[in-house]
Order: structure tokens, then sequence, then C-alpha cells
């Protein structure tokens, strides 16, 4: 936690000497020319308040009402040009100079500093700062808004301030001793300012500052981008990442034991479901502990609703439930999410009733019961005997067979007699033959996009010139790019180079109903090779889950566009 907080106090002094910077630079320079020798110092106290609050509080806040994703940019837009305006005409800079120091009341001894008014001009400077800088540490301090709240969150948050404002500090100590050369002129070095100001506040909302980072960003020498690529690809790095969860990878066996019809090993006590929120499927919906299902033989499924792998694989689990479950077997389907929206139990109750899911499923939102399994995939089945011990692991689709056999022996091992015959359920599987593998539209896990590097936040893309790559991705016009998803704003094109039979897309629109139009190979793609989801060649994405765009006769080599309307969450693309 305490190389978070130093990296975050870093990341916040670096941001204030970036483009970010610009739109408050202006107000920054006045605020530290006028008013006493304690008024920068009231201006970065409230831009650590306001900032903080902005960046921490207000995401949880506008996530949770389903506001759009401008809210705060169109607030900061109207700050940002009501202060150029104040600054401009001296008159009414004097008179909210005087609301402003009343409304601090400051004690005595600062009066005339300029403390107080300052530390409110801060509060709007902080706001109007946060648009830009706020999804950086957005980034660093939630992977989504749906987590909860912590008092670790808000060190980061707070650290990431205090670097901010100390940069800032800085900027108008310089402001400061410049204007003090210049004397009689300081007035019209303010309204200059406050013009400037107006300016910038009109060139944030035509978005032609996210153009101009983007061009930044897109500029910049490979020298500059090399280094960090190197850091993250590492070894070293990617081991420490992923041992994060732990991981008992030697876990995965047993399958050549139940396929010979061998007895199967025991591989260690089974954890306890732990850590968990809403149970399904259970009377009065009341948890079950894996001491109370002593005696059964229990098969622990973890998994998630818009996974692909996952869905394919309830079938067969829905088919050992109906035939074992007289005989000893129960099922309990953890639903460890992927993403933040999958944690919602509106969310998952509807995938359970779509799916016809009927044994339990509890939600472990917090992947505790994940981790005490050391589980690192999805879908992973641990099939636990009697007497609460694991007998046997496995990773992926796949080996349903094996499955069955493993179940029958623990079952036979319980007492249980007169099994029958097998059950052989028809189960989609994957096509052979596809190589695109699973795409991540977030900045956290993506890769293979031509437009690299992605930036954080809004940034406007240009559509890419000739033809893709391989399973390779674009993005074309305006988007906003999170860690988990990417959100469409303005004529948003997606685009994939993709080698597969079938096509998924993990969307949602919180707000409403919204169309994404789909195109194969350059146009509208045929009612015949569309997805269960696609209607006249468009999908309406509405709740959040999995939806699916192309089915095609074969696998094949194909480019997929999608144009997005205003308000899509973009996930992932994944494939059949």
């Amino acid at each position: 936690m305490a190389l978070l907080l130093i990296f975050a106090l870093i990341a916040g002094f670096a941001t204030a000497f970036t483009p970010c910077v610009l739109p408050v630079l202006p107000v920054a320079l006045s605020g530290g020319i006028t008013g006493g020798r304690r008024r920068p110092l009231g201006i970065v106290a409230g831009v650590v308040v306001a900032f903080t609050f902005a960046t921490v509080a207000l995401v949880y806040v506008i996530a949770a009402l389903g506001l759009p994703d401008d809210v705060l940019r169109t607030f900061a837009v109207v700050v940002l040009a009501a202060f150029g305006v104040s600054l401009a005409l001296p008159g009414l800079a004097d008179r909210l100079e005087a609301l402003l120091s009343r409304l601090g009341r400051p004690p005595r001894r600062t009066r005339g500093e300029g403390f107080a008014s300052g530390f409110v001009l801060g509060l709007g400077l902080g706001a109007v700062y946060a648009p830009c800088a706020g999804p950086i540490l957005a980034g660093v301090v939630t992977v989504s808004a749906a987590q909860t709240f912590t008092a670790g969150r808000l060190a980061v948050a707070l650290a990431y301030s205090l670097g901010s404002a100390a940069g800032l500090y800085l900027i108008m100590l310089g402001g400061r001793r410049l204007v003090q050369r210049l004397g009689a002129r300081s007035v019209r070095v303010q309204q200059a300012l406050g013009v400037v100001m107006i300016a910038v506040g009109v060139a944030v909302a035509a978005n032609l500052d996210v153009r101009f980072q983007s061009a930044v960003a897109s500029d910049l020498p490979a020298f500059l981008v090399a280094p960090t690529e190197g850091i993250e690809s590492s070894a070293s790095i990617s081991g420490a990442l992923g041992a994060v969860r732990g991981g008992h990878v030697a876990l995965a066996a047993g399958s050549s034991e139940a396929a010979r019809g061998r007895p199967l090993p025991v591989l260690g006590r089974a954890p306890g479901f732990t850590g968990t929120q809403r149970w399904f499927n259970t009377p009065g919906g009341r948890p079950l502990t894996m001491a109370g299902l002593r005696g059964r033989v229990v098969l622990v499924d973890f998994w998630t609703y818009s996974c692909i792998n996952c869905i394919r694989t309830l079938p067969a689990l829905e088919a050992l439930y109906a035939k074992y479950r007289a005989d000893g077997l129960e099922i309990v389907g953890v639903h460890s999410p992927e993403f933040a929206f999958e944690k919602d139990a509106g969310n998952v109750a509807a995938a359970i009733r779509q799916d016809g899911i009927r044994y339990p499923v509890v939600q472990d939102n917090e992947l505790a019961t994940w981790n005490a399994y050391g589980n690192q995939y999805w879908p992973a089945d641990y099939l636990v005997d009697a007497r609460g011990r694991i007998r046997y692991v496995h990773f992926g689709e796949g080996d349903y067979a094996a499955l069955q056999k493993a179940v029958r022996s623990l079952l036979a091992e319980a007492g249980a007699r007169r099994l029958g015959p097998m059950a052989h359920p028809r189960v989609p599987r994957a096509s052979r033959g596809l190589t695109t593998p699973e795409s991540y539209l977030g900045l956290a896990r993506a890769d293979r996009f031509v437009n690299y590097p992605l930036r954080p936040g809004l940034g406007e893309y240009a559509r890419p010139r000739g033809p893709l790559p391989p399973d390779h991705l674009a993005y074309a016009g305006l988007w906003r790019l999170a860690p988990e998803d990417a959100t469409a704003v303005s004529r948003s094109r997606l685009y994939l180079s993709f080698d597969a039979r079938r096509v998924f897309l993990v969307a949602g629109s919180p707000a409403e109903a919204r169309p994404v139009r789909v195109y194969l190979d350059g146009r509208p793609i045929p009612g015949a090779l569309a997805g269960a989801d696609v209607r006249a060649s468009a999908v309406s994405v509405a709740r959040q889950r999995l939806y699916r765009l192309v089915s095609l006769p074969r696998v094949g080599r194909h480019l997929l566009e999608l144009r997005l309307a205003p308000g899509v969450r973009a996930y992932s693309f994944t494939f059949g």
C-alpha cells in the first residue's frame, strides 16, 4: 500500500505538468497573482478536497444514479467559463472576491491573506481539473464504480491530489513572481487570463483538448513507450501478478484416473463458501455450507454469466444435476464476476432464469471463495467427496464424460447404487480451427489494437488505414476508455479482424436499449449470417450481457465493423 501511495503522489505531481493542466492553467496563474501570500495555499487546499471528492465519490454517485459519463466534464466547462468571465470583468471579479471572502469567514489573523477565498476558488478548480486527470486516477483507485469504497482508495486519491496540488502550487508561485515584475499591468494580465480561460472553456466544450492530447500521445517517440511495455511484459512482473491470487494449478488432476475407472486421488480439504453475497435456488435464499453438505458429493463450479465458455458448459451441468441429484449429488455454482456489472444481483438472477439453471448459485463478488480455492479460470470445476475432500479438478470446457465418471465414482463411494446408464447431454462446443483469442476492450487488458497507445478517458481515434492485421482491433471516432470497458460517445466504430465461426460481444447500455449496427466484410450482415441477437443488421443492446453477433457456416477470416450508438458500453469479444 505504501508503494501505491508513493506512486500516486508522483503521478499526481507529474500530471500537473501534462496537457491536463491546460484547462486550469489560466485560473491557477490568476489565482496566484491576486490576493495575499496565503491565497495560493488556499487554492491548493481547495484543489485537494475537490479533486479527491470528484475522482472518488462522484464516480460512485454518477454510476449509482445511472447518469451519463459526461456530466462531470460539462460541469467543469461551465465552471471554467464562469471563472473566465469573472476575471475578464474586473467589477464582477471584485464582487465575487468579496462574496467568497464572506463565505470563508477566516480567523482574524488570516484575514487579508486570501486563504478562504482561495480555498473556494480551489474547490472549483479541482472540479475543472478532475475530468482530465480523473480517469487516470480512477484506473488506479478503482476498477469499477460497483466496488465497495475503502479507506485505502481514499488514501490513494488523496495522495494523487496532493501531488497534483504541489505541481500547481509551483506554477502559481512562478506566476506571482512574474507578475510582480509587471507591476501596474497586473489587472490587464488578469483580464487577459480571463479571456484565455473563456477560450479554453469553448475549446474543451468542442473536445479540442481531447484531440490535442490524442495527437500528442499518438506522436510520442517509440522510445518513450517501449520502457513501460518492457516492464509490463517482464517475466518477474508477470509472475508476481499471476501470484497475487495464488493458484493451485497442481490440483488440475484426476482426469486420467476418472477416464480409466481408477480411484480418484485426494487433492486436499475443500474450503467453505466464504465472503459470499446472495444465494439463489436455495430454500428461502438461505446459504449452504460445506459442513451442511457433508455426506453428499458436491460439484463446485466457478463461472460468470457473460463468459461464453461457461455458458457452453451449463447443459452438461444441468444434465448431471437432473440425473444424479436424487443419488446424492449437489452442484453449487459460484458466480465469480469478471466485470463490475456481473456483481449486480438482478443481472445474475436474470441470467439464471434465462439459462434455466436449477441448482444453487451463490455470488462471490469479492472473489473470496475463488481465492480460497486458489482458482484462476472460468469455468473451473472442483469435485468434492462426501467427506469434504477435493478429488477431481477440471479447468475449461470439455471432458464431460470424465467429469461424469468422476461423479459416479464418488457417488458409489458414498454408497449410491443403481446409478443407471450415463447421461449424454447435447453440449455446444467451440468450433474447430478458430484462432482469434478473446479480445478485451478496456484499458486494463486491451491488446492487439492498431491505434495503440490507447488513452484513459475521452479520446478521438482515426479510422484505420488499410486492412487490419489478423486478429487485430481498432477504434474509430470518439470513445471514453476505462480500465474495464469502452463507452461509445460520438461516431463510434469498432473494427475486428477475426478467424472464427461465431462472434459474441459482451456489452450493455445502462440507461436504455440502444442499437449496434453490424457489418461483415464492409456490408450489413445478412440475416442468414446473423447471430441470435441480431435483427435487421443491428442488435439492440440493453441489459449488460453476452450478445451473439455473427453465426457463420464455417470458420473463416472476416472483418467485423460495429457502429455503436452513444452510451453503449463494450467489454470484450469472444468466439465460438
